[in-house]
């Protein structure tokens, strides 16, 4: 199988656990993690081309670099942070097959979707979902459509929210833009929809 005369890879399965504090109230996925020789570190949003932890200086210590770390990100920094803030993270695809060797989206086939029942099981004070990106966007919705949710919601605009529930919880769904460089927008632009959203939240 070909995309665009880019020979396809062989199925990756996701290659971290997913990040649950016990304390969580809110739960960010993006699409998949970058091929491992774009890693900085071994972390969520590990490619150091990737704006999500400058964002997240950027709003919560007015910093950008807080989380830098020479040429990469700071871990244990990190972690801190998400277990202080109640921030969870993972990914809405758990096995997939790259239609280029690279990061991309675009050419990323999804074979199977985040279990989300699964992880909101383990999140009893989560009240919120925030996706990064379209593609990211468009599988959660799956998601939420199939078993064990079975709602067809409306994809909300870049920053808003619609409403879903699970197991007598109603929880907020967020889609937020990417933070990935190739993304067309300033940090600043991309932090403002991030604090936008926090603002709500915390």
């Amino acid at each position: 199988m070909k995309y665009s005369n880019i020979l396809v890879s062989d199925p990756e399965i996701h290659p971290m656990d997913p990040f649950l504090p016990a304390e969580a109230r809110f739960l960010l996925l993006g699409s998949f993690p970058p091929p491992q020789a774009r890693w900085s570190m071994d972390f969520f949003y590990p490619n150091f081309r990737n704006d999500m932890w400058r964002i997240m200086g950027l709003i919560f210590y007015n910093d950008p670099e807080i989380f830098v770390q020479g040429n990469t990100f700071c871990k244990e920094r990190i972690q801190s942070f998400c277990i202080e803030k109640g921030l969870a993270l993972y990914d809405t695809a758990v096995k997939v097959i790259r239609g280029a060797g690279n990061a991309s989206d675009k050419y990323l086939e999804v074979i199977e979707p985040v279990d989300l029942a699964w992880l909101l099981d383990r999140l009893p004070l989560c009240k919120s979902v925030a996706v990064t990106g379209q593609k990211a966007a468009d599988i959660l919705l799956q998601v939420i459509a199939g078993d064990g949710f079975g709602q067809q919601l409306m994809l909300p605009l870049a920053g808003e929210y619609v409403l879903f529930h699970y197991k007598g919880k109603t929880l907020r769904f967020y889609r937020m833009i990417s933070s990935s460089r190739a993304y067309p927008m300033s940090l600043d632009r991309k932090a403002s929809y991030y604090r936008k959203m926090f603002t709500e939240l915390l």
